[in-house]
């Protein structure tokens, strides 16, 4: 598995590569000048289970800041530059526990260094980030139009030349909203380096359809046994981005850990509220810590059957539901009280189950 095989690299007290487990990683849309309004939204993402952040630097302010959100925050923090190289070593000298930078944007071979060198001398990790967006005219050229062989080379290239600088503590992301170009790009460098990739689907879109491309894209890709972290991209909250990572890892095997909710489709047989119900169920058991499956069923006709494979669950109907414990009903409550009861049935699950 190529996982097993790449380097390790620290970020902050994290590790990544080597086999280590799959981390999560999502970025923040305050300010980064608001230090206030950055730090309550990590912690917020951290609470969510992310385990690396990334902010934007734009700015000499926002580098400055990222000393302050640092003091406050508990997961590596990794500045995202573009630009301006000076950005990239005020953030580094501001605590930035990796930095972020396309090298092609970045400007001159002596800016890059200027750039490697800081980063060398604080031993502080470099993700070489490229977007099937922003390749270069010469290999759209080369490869008549933009392609998987044209992002990896272009990667590869920038990669190359931070290490002929004589730095290697490297991470490499080749991102593209084309799902198959992006899947297909990733099984082509996976085989061509041992730096730990990052993997995600680039402007992937709102909630409905990023979620679907990024499933997608990212299943394809982990399933190989490709990628060491990974950021689900969303146009929305962050948080989301952390609830679809968790859950994309957890359907593929990568992680345990957390409450699954399955549920059944409403059919005319349904007489409650299934998806309010199935909606408040699955936020409810999202601060619960079990490793548990909880089935949520719309009707006591088949519901105890098809809640069997699950932990624990309920069956809704008429005013009433069931709750279930391995396809075994034991205890019939009132509509009302179902979420109340599951929700007891669960923070008491160790001391009797």
């Amino acid at each position: 598995m190529y996982r097993e095989n790449t380097k390790t690299v620290r970020i902050g007290d994290r590790v990544i590569g080597g086999g280590n487990p799959i981390l999560i990683q999502s970025m923040t849309n305050t300010k980064t000048e608001d230090v206030k309004a950055t730090v309550e939204q990590i912690q917020r993402l951290t609470a969510a289970g992310c385990d690396i952040i990334r902010c934007a630097v734009p700015t000499m302010e926002a580098a400055g800041a990222l000393a302050e959100i640092k003091k406050q925050i508990s997961i590596p923090l990794v500045a995202d530059i573009h630009f301006d190289y000076r950005l990239a070593i005020a953030a580094m000298e501001n605590g930035a526990d990796k930095i972020r930078i396309n090298p092609g944007n970045i400007g001159s071979r002596e800016r890059v260094q200027a750039v490697v060198d800081v980063a060398k001398e604080r031993d502080i990790p470099i993700r070489v980030g490229v977007n099937s967006g922003s390749l270069e005219k010469e290999l759209v050229k080369k490869y008549d139009g933009v392609t998987a062989e044209g992002i990896v080379e272009s990667a590869l290239d920038k990669v190359h030349m931070i290490e002929d600088m004589g730095y290697d503590n490297l991470v490499i992301s080749i991102k593209s909203s084309d799902v198959m170009m992006c899947a297909r790009a990733h099984e082509i460098i996976a085989a061509k380096t041992e730096h730990p990739l990052h993997v995600g689907i680039t402007e992937s879109g709102t909630l409905l359809s990023g979620n679907i491309k990024s499933a997608v894209g990212l299943g394809i890709i982990l399933s190989q046994g490709i990628g060491d972290t990974i950021r689900v991209s969303l146009t929305g909250d962050p948080l989301e981005e952390i609830k679809s990572a968790k859950l994309i890892l957890r359907t593929l095997g990568l992680r345990k850990g957390g409450i699954e909710v399955v549920s059944c489709p409403t059919c005319g047989r349904t007489q409650i509220d299934l998806i309010g119900l199935a909606n408040e169920v699955e936020n409810m058991v999202a601060d619960i810590p079990l490793d548990l499956k909880v089935a949520v069923m719309g009707c006591v006709v088949n519901g105890p059957g098809e809640a069997r494979e699950a932990d624990i669950g309920i069956a809704g109907g008429k005013g009433e539901g069931l709750l279930i414990k391995k396809g075994e009903t034991v205890k019939k409550v009132k509509e009302e009280e179902l979420l109340g009861t599951l929700r007891e049935e669960l923070l008491n699950w160790k001391k009797t189950d």
